[in-house]
């Protein structure tokens, strides 16, 4: 008796659920743990059957073999899915065991259960998390290559087309920079689900990682199904993204491969587009690229560029030309323009359009834009020696190395190294360089003008060209395009828009560099628009510094007859 009444009270307070029925099924006997778990109180459960619990997710056949196991060997395990008394489903890990009697007949069956919801809901948080990306939900990689391999081989079976894209996002770091990693996620997130709304069911997106994204269109007819769908997505990035109450306006760069004609597996078809992604980069972004064959080419090409660029500094293969301005009231050199130049033992001459990007992508503009500085230093005390130490040597600056934390502090310690006064070096920046972040552009430029560095803007005319923002910068040069100056002295749009860009400049006090001037009919139009300072083939080509030297020495023909 004692016995007896000391296995109810483990019943009675074990965490599992008890039901006991006779050897019909009628419910005899339920623990506490049962109530709480289904919700049926004892009085509800005693005299009904199991069947109350039924979820209906399982057919008849389930409980057919369910039954006949128990049957034939006594005792059955397995999960199952029940329904609690309010109607909520949930998983739980059954037992039951059929009681003989002494002549071999079933008296009872005993069902011992435990609530498996809360593991089986971080099984599926589990699952979820090792196949979607936890920030946009959107598939990740391991996901994307798995489904991708199958869909290829079910293109392949019913000899189907399927178009693979990649996606990246352009200056996407200046997000992070400006507003914060937080703002950064916020834009994945928006960016994730305008490019699902675009997509049809049979389609597939991936984020890879960081800003890159991955689509698989699927089971298309024509490749100009692709270019649709890239030419919607670069228009949906036309609406700005709206991130701690203002509007960023952000792009796309995006590669497109094929299958079959591009590649058979998932990673050829991903680092095809991969490569017609960065195709698009270099041809100004914004824009889609369809693989072809040559980008395999460069690809090795600019590999191969971007070692021998490594090693540049070290083999002393690097040098400056000067490249003169001129002072057209006074008819004199007013300082020069230092450009880069590459003299690599297997390429010969190396041309700054094809080096320079490669330097940008790769990060080495950041050691080669200090040694360019070190050098300009040295080269202005040796045209101090010459003379002429009222010059001051322009030195362009890249986004890459504006965007540097310690840009400032680095152009400080290479002066004050070299024992040159920052009066010396006028710093160029394009529009694009500082109009994408007006607010840290300012903070920049003034802590640089405050160290006592002129200041210019280049390319004046082929970016954002605002004069609102512009005169928010602490600057002292405003440089022309030579584009416009090429044609000013063919075409009258041209001329006018030279001279309303040196008309609004002068109101804001800011001097005016014309660049690429080549003849004396456009000489004669910009000093008749009183421009300033001109530099370009009319008077001298970049040279070395030796050469530069010369040309300040020579005799200046009187440009007013």
């Amino acid at each position: 008796m004692k016995k007896e009444k000391t296995s109810n009270v483990i019943i009675d307070h074990i965490r599992e659920g008890v039901m006991i029925t006779d050897h019909k099924g009628i419910i005899e006997y339920v623990n506490p743990a049962f109530q709480v778990v289904t919700g049926y109180t004892e009085s509800e459960a005693i005299g009904k059957t199991p069947n109350m619990l039924q979820s209906g997710i399982h057919d008849e056949r389930f409980y057919t073999l369910m039954w006949s196991e128990v049957k034939k060997r006594g005792k059955w395990s397995g999960e199952i899915w029940n329904r609690r008394k309010n109607g909520d489903l949930y998983a739980e890990w059954l037992t039951i065991l059929a009681v003989s009697g002494d002549e071999g007949q079933i008296e009872q069956y005993i069902g011992v259960f435990t609530d498996i919801s809360d593991q089986k809901t971080a099984e599926e948080e589990l699952k979820k998390l090792a196949h979607h990306d936890s920030l946009t939900g959107v598939a990740n990689r391991y996901a994307y290559h798995n489904r991708l391999a199958s869909i290829i081989e079910t293109s392949i079976r019913f000899d189907q087309k399927l178009a693979v894209f990649f996606l990246d996002l352009d200056r996407f770091k200046q997000v992070n920079d400006t507003f914060g990693h937080s703002a950064g996620d916020q834009l994945l997130v928006e960016l994730s689900t305008r490019l699902k709304r675009l997509l049809g069911n049979k389609d597939f997106i991936a984020r890879l990682g960081g800003d890159e994204f991955s689509i698989a269109l699927t089971n298309i007819r024509h490749a100009r199904e692709a270019f649709g769908l890239a030419e919607a997505i670069i228009h949906s990035f036309s609406v700005p993204f709206q991130l701690e109450g203002q509007d960023i306006y952000m792009s796309t760069s995006i590669g497109i491969s094929f299958f079959p004609e591009d590649g058979l597996d998932v990673d050829t078809l991903i680092n095809k587009a991969d490569k017609a992604m960065y195709y698009s980069k270099e041809k100004s972004r914004n824009r889609f690229s369809v693989y072809h064959e040559d980008m395999d080419r460069e690809t090795k090409e600019v590999l191969t560029i971007e070692m021998e660029l490594r090693k540049a500094i070290e083999r002393q293969e690097l040098s400056i030309h000067y490249q003169p301005k001129v002072d057209v009231k006074r008819n004199k050199a007013a300082g020069a323009e230092a450009l880069l130049r590459w003299n690599n033992q297997h390429f010969g001459e190396v041309p700054p359009s094809v080096f320079i990007p490669i330097a940008e992508e790769t990060g080495l503009i950041i050691p080669i834009g200090e040694w360019v500085l070190h050098q300009v230093c040295r080269d202005l005390t040796t045209l101090d020696q010459y003379g002429f130490a009222d010059f001051s040597i322009a030195v362009n600056v890249s986004a890459v190395q504006f965007s540097q934390d310690r840009f400032v502090e680095s152009f400080r310690s290479i002066l004050f190294e070299e024992n040159m006064s920052a009066r010396r070096i006028e710093l160029e920046l394009t529009e694009s360089t500082v109009m994408p972040d007006a607010r840290m552009a300012v903070q920049r430029l003034t802590q640089l003008k405050t160290s006592g560095f002129k200041l210019s803007i280049d390319d004046f005319g082929t970016g954002y060209s605002s004069f609102s923002y512009l005169k928010r910068f602490p600057i002292d040069y405003l440089k022309i395009d030579r584009s416009f100056i090429k044609m000013m002295d063919q075409y009258d749009e041209d001329s006018s828009i030279v001279e309303a860009i040196i008309t609004m400049a002068h109101r804001l006090r800011l001097k005016v560099v014309a660049e690429g001037v080549e003849n004396k009919r456009q000489l004669e139009l910009l000093k008749k628009e009183s421009c300033e300072i001109v530099q370009g083939y009319y008077y001298s080509k970049p040279v070395p510094l030796s050469a530069f030297i010369d040309f300040l020495f020579m005799e200046w023909p009187d440009e007013s007859k």
